[in-house]
């Protein structure tokens, strides 16, 4: 139980206006959508908070408020100004954002840490050029690890997913659900408890994290595993544009050189590797728990379906304008370097 507190514990530091807060010049407002004990509240917001105070001599700090709006209309309620930072989840709004689907498609070689830092990179070499994010600031990307099938029912083949009744949480998740024949349920992260509970749906994409951050080690006793993932998710931490504007340019210039961009970017990749190390771990003690790891047969149709979802990926970003080909193999190549 000992990690379990403290991540409790994180949270509760993380939820709470200490005493730097009070004693900085700017105290920013944090929307999060996620459980007080998940790992974006309890590692990676406090890590963020954390990286800026030390970058600014603790003349900025932020506090994390929960329950502001549900996860779509995170970025929106930043531009609006009802909070100053957020992190949004890319699937959840399909046809706003196109190039971050090039983070999460499967075969990708490496953790979390890897792919944040590889995703960074590519964005300020290919990505940003979309200005997909326009009216925020980004404060940094990251992709959590590699995705999974979390059910209700057993599954121990790539056959048992067709007709699946499956929360896919959007962006390739849901391509490669199409291709899998998996019956797509669309729900809030935040939501997957109580949807598997109520058996409104059979399984969910997600990665390990899941297991403990959503208690899916309750509702969906088994993980059907495929090494490298089914996919990846992707995130980006955002500031208000006006908010970032209005500090003075020094500590404009400490947040851009210390903590914004590949430094962030890394800290969340870390957290993510993190908590999903946690989370399979809580699924290998839970004894009602099983992890099936699909067949080397399962893994050769898989690498089949990946090469097919990754050329239609790769043909809307050509479409919208990015040399796809070149920023896919920039991230394997970056990935590979880490």
């Amino acid at each position: 139980m000992n990690k379990f507190i403290k991540l409790a514990a994180a949270a509760a530091v993380a939820m709470s206006t200490g005493t730097a807060a009070w004693a900085a010049d700017y105290n920013l407002t944090i929307s999060s959508w996620t459980g007080p004990n998940h790992g974006i509240n309890a590692l990676m917001w406090p890590g963020l908070i954390e990286m800026i105070e030390e970058a600014t001599d603790g003349k900025v700090t932020a506090e994390v408020k929960l329950g502001l709006a549900p996860p779509p209309a995170q970025m929106d309620l930043v531009m609006d100004g009802a909070a100053d930072m957020t992190i949004i989840f890319h699937g959840y709004q399909p046809g706003r954002f196109v190039g971050t689907k090039l983070i999460e498609l499967p075969g990708y070689e490496g953790n979390a840490e890897a792919a944040s830092v590889a995703y960074w990179r590519v964005y300020e070499e290919h990505l940003a050029a979309l200005d997909e994010h326009r009216g925020v600031k980004v404060m940094g990307l990251s992709t959590h690890g590699p995705g999974q099938i979390h059910s209700n029912k057993e599954v121990t083949s790539i056959a048992d997913l067709d007709g699946l009744k499956t929360r896919l949480p959007g962006g390739v998740a849901s391509d490669i659900g199409r291709e899998l024949g998996m019956i797509g349920i669309q729900v809030p992260a935040p939501k997957v408890y109580e949807t598997l509970a109520s058996d409104a749906a059979d399984a969910v994409a997600m990665p390990y994290e899941g297991r403990v951050g959503f208690k899916l080690t309750e509702v969906a006793e088994n993980v059907y595993e495929m090494p490298g993932g089914f996919y990846r998710g992707s995130f980006a931490f955002l500031m208000s544009q006006e908010t970032f504007d209005s500090l003075p340019e020094d500590l404009q210039k400490a947040l851009d050189e210390k903590v914004f961009g590949e430094p962030a970017s890394r800290m969340l990749g870390q957290a993510w590797d993190e908590i999903d190390r946690i989370g399979r771990e809580a699924t290998v003690e839970a004894e009602s728990n099983t992890i099936t790891i699909a067949s080397e047969q399962d893994q050769m149709l898989y690498g089949q379906y990946a090469d097919l979802i990754t050329k239609q990926v790769l043909a809307e970003l050509n479409a919208a304008g990015i040399d796809a080909e070149a920023a896919y193999e920039m991230v394997k190549a970056e990935m590979a370097a880490q």
